[in-house]
């Protein structure tokens, strides 16, 4: 037999230690890409050039280079500078800034696609700059990129792989290992591409719904 069902459902107690760091992973390096995105989309907006130079200089700099690249020169450069971290939250880290120059995009091109009038409206009723950011700009501009976030919510997902060589065993890795020691690498990738699939979808239908609710929400 090519695939045996039987031994395949024995391998998963083993895979979900790895599915819950590949899980775990995804999800803090895309809270690092949220907040990071959303100060950067902020920053190059600023009037300041101090501001706005660096954050512009920062996108384009991670956005050319390979995520690999990214995560190698943390793991091994990090140390260097007298900063620890496990492997883990460096993966993480590495994620949620490589994620962050593409967010930052999103957030620019949903906070440009908010209607002037919504800003002169808020000018003509005399609110703060902070309070026209936090009540009336930040809420439409999110609902519009909830989509564009979420496509690199699932693409991070299936990122993760590359924090194996950083040492991370998460769930592709954890395959690998299981496939060494019995020389049988089917049925653990065939499964570790299964709950790819199914994480995604899940993924993909969350962020529909949440899309629906928050457009209901702000009424646009």
């Amino acid at each position: 037999m090519i695939f045996d069902w039987i031994y395949a459902a024995t391998l998963l107690p083993l895979l979900a230690p790895a599915l819950l760091v590949t899980v775990q992973a995804t999800l803090a390096g895309m809270t690092i890409a949220l907040t990071i995105g959303l100060l950067l989309a902020l920053a190059r907006r600023a009037p300041s050039r101090l501001l706005s130079w660096p954050a512009a200089a920062f996108v384009e700099f991670v956005r050319s280079t390979p995520l690999l690249v990214q995560l190698y020169f943390l793991f091994f450069v990090l140390p260097a500078l007298d900063i620890e971290l496990s492997p883990f939250a460096t993966g993480a880290l590495g994620l949620g800034l490589h994620y962050a120059a593409y967010c930052s995009e999103v957030y620019r091109a949903g906070i440009e696609s908010v209607p002037r009038t919504q800003w002169e409206a808020a000018t003509a009723l005399s609110l703060g700059r902070g309070v026209t950011w936090l009540r009336i700009v930040l809420p439409q501009a999110i609902a519009r990129v909830v989509p564009a976030l979420g496509n690199y919510l699932v693409a991070m997902f299936k990122d993760t792989p590359l924090l194996s060589a950083i040492t991370v065993v998460e769930l592709l890795q954890a395959a690998k290992m299981i496939g060494a020691e019995t020389f049988r690498y089917v049925e653990p990738l065939t499964l570790v591409g299964m709950l790819y699939l199914g994480l995604s979808l899940a993924s993909a239908a969350g962020i529909r719904a949440l899309e629906a609710r928050l457009t209901k929400a702000i009424g646009t």
